[in-house]
């Protein structure tokens, strides 16, 4: 590995006098002289294939693994419906925004159309896909961060996508069914933008970021949050440049920032158009592509009404937790993202670390403010954390006298405990519900995979198949529905009632209601548990039984 090398920035016109620069100075998107650490552009291009490489396996191996979670298996009975029957209306009271879904479903209408409607019921819709599809977002992320070098520096990029690629929480969770991937994606593609819109004075990047945040909004209800704290970082990062007296450089030039794109009514037009496609991108997904307009637009607003009393009353937990789950299993990240933050507070030589620094600790800041905290909303902190975290290590090499043993041994003590946290979580203790493990928050638990094996062979010894009749009576039983999806005759009642299907699935707490209903015509199918019941989740437990007609130990 060949040393790093201290470099000024190829930015002026005597480095590269064919190159013509915007006429403003690019005072938030381009970094000091001091900030910059370059590497041979061989170097870079090996090194970030490898960590791409590296969040690449993390996040495709063995999809199916870890069993949907309960959010996982009502997304999933969405896809479903919109997929076989091609329907979905947006419900604000109950889920998110209607991106996941369309998305997700492209797979599956892809292979209905190469392979007509079997292929779609099977191979379109499976673990696999559906996991993959935010998955591949997760590495879209990494993919942006790539694309910042230019403004935070090649060492520093290449640590935060490292950081991102190997964090425990950005895994697991770019390993679920949900939103948080997306949503994640689509705030970091309205900086980007927001960055190339600044430096290359094209309004194109004005209407990539602005359909971004049309994205963003159409995927979750708490945009508002993260839209709010943008801007927040954003004011905070230029009147911070003000009151040190950092100006822009000394070889960028002065003239007014709309000359550069053709005067003020020009540009005026730009930010209507901006405002149309941020409007239609909402409404076409909301409305379901007008299937459902405009009470869908309508529910899209409706949304925040009913979200701002869910946000007081579910999953309430005090103002530090973030915090304390973050050094659960986010330390590194976390202290090197504290460091990066010190650096940039007080020497504020590069704009978009000072950015990043108020971007990451505003997130922390206002989502702690919310009585409502789950520990996928992690994933929301540590895109901005790795960024400011990349500065730090980068600084590091940077102080006089610094020596690239002090850098190894900072990012090799992170990657270590992040590879090993990692690991741990995503591929052993993915469904341990001890405190430790935050992002294991209500899990279902692996024993309800063995019962679904069960089932399967039972349909597979009766004549029906796919047709084997299943009734559920526990009130208990997300994310059944998704496993289930390929049987037709299904009923989720929720409550004791009288059967003659072949299964019958039931809680714990009804095992002597359901001996002394039907205990002569179904027997009990135990698991390998003590007391014979599947672990659903934490504290909720399924009995499994099959008509004595059909079952064959």
């Amino acid at each position: 590995m060949k040393k790093l090398e201290k470099s000024v920035a190829t930015s002026s016109t005597k480095s590269n006098p064919k190159k013509k620069l915007p006429r403003s100075a690019p005072a938030i998107a381009v970094p000091t002289k001091e900030a910059v650490v370059q590497v041979s552009e061989r170097t870079w291009q090996i090194a970030a294939i490898s960590i791409f490489v590296v969040a690449a396996v993390l996040r495709l191996y063995d999809l199916g693994l870890v069993p949907l979670h309960h959010d996982e298996g009502v997304n999933g009975n969405f896809l479903v419906t919109l997929v076989r029957e091609g329907h979905y209306h947006y419900d604000p009271a109950n889920y998110h925004g209607p991106t996941l879904y369309y998305i997700a479903a492209v797979i599956p209408w892809i292979f209905k159309i190469l392979f007509g409607t079997a292929a779609r019921e099977t191979y379109g819709l499976n673990t696999v896909v559906i996991r993959l599809v935010p998955a591949l977002f997760a590495l879209g992320t990494i993919a942006l961060i790539f694309s910042l070098r230019r403004y935070l520096g090649t060492a520093a990029v290449l640590a935060a996508a490292l950081l991102i690629a190997i964090s425990p929480g950005a895994v697991y969770l770019s390993r679920y069914f949900i939103h948080e991937t997306l949503f994640v994606f689509f705030t970091l593609g309205i900086v980007v933008a927001g960055l190339k819109f600044y430096q290359a004075r094209n309004p194109v990047y004005l209407l990539l970021a602005s359909a971004s945040a049309a994205m963003l909004f159409a995927t979750k209800e708490t945009a508002m949050i993260s839209a709010g704290v943008l801007i927040l970082a954003l004011a905070s990062t230029l009147i911070y440049r003000r009151l040190f007296g950092i100006g822009p450089s000394k070889t960028s030039h002065s003239e007014p920032f709309l000359d550069d794109l053709g005067g003020p009514v020009v540009f005026a037009l730009w930010i209507g158009l901006a405002i149309v496609v941020f409007i239609a991108i909402n409404v076409f997904f909301y409305s379901s592509f007008f299937e459902n307009y405009p009470q869908g637009v309508y529910d899209s607003l409706k949304t925040f009404q009913i979200w701002s009393k869910t946000g007081k009353a579910a999953h309430v937990h005090p103002p530090g937790t973030y915090f304390t789950w973050l050094m659960n299993q986010e330390s590194a990240l976390l202290f090197l993202g504290g460091l990066g933050a010190i650096f940039v507070i007080f020497k504020p030589r590069n704009s978009f670390a000072l950015f990043s620094a108020f971007w990451a600790f505003g997130l922390i800041a206002a989502y702690s403010l919310v009585p409502y905290k789950t520990p996928w909303l992690l994933l929301n902190f540590i895109v901005p954390l790795s960024l400011i975290a990349g500065f730090a290590i980068q600084r590091i090499y940077e102080l006089e006298g610094g020596k690239l043993r002090l850098l190894l041994i900072v990012v090799g003590v992170a990657v270590l405990i992040g590879l090993y946290q990692t690991v741990d979580l995503n591929f052993v203790n993915y469904d341990n519900d001890k405190e430790y493990y935050v992002y294991v928050y209500a899990h279902t638990k692996r024993g309800l995979k063995l019962m679904v094996n069960e089932i399967d062979n039972i349909a597979r010894q009766g004549p029906d198949g796919g047709r084997t009749g299943i009734t559920i009576v526990s009130s208990e039983y997300w994310p059944l529905p998704w496993y289930l999806r390929n049987y037709s005759r299904v009923g989720y009642f929720g409550h004791m009632t009288s059967s003659t299907e072949p299964i019958i699935i039931a809680s714990e707490d009804q095992k002597n209601e359901v001996e002394s209903t039907l205990g002569e015509l179904y027997k009990q199918v135990p698991s390998s548990e003590p007391g014979g019941a599947y672990s659903l989740r934490p504290g909720v437990n399924l009995l499994l039984y099959a008509r004595r007609s059909n079952f064959r130990p």
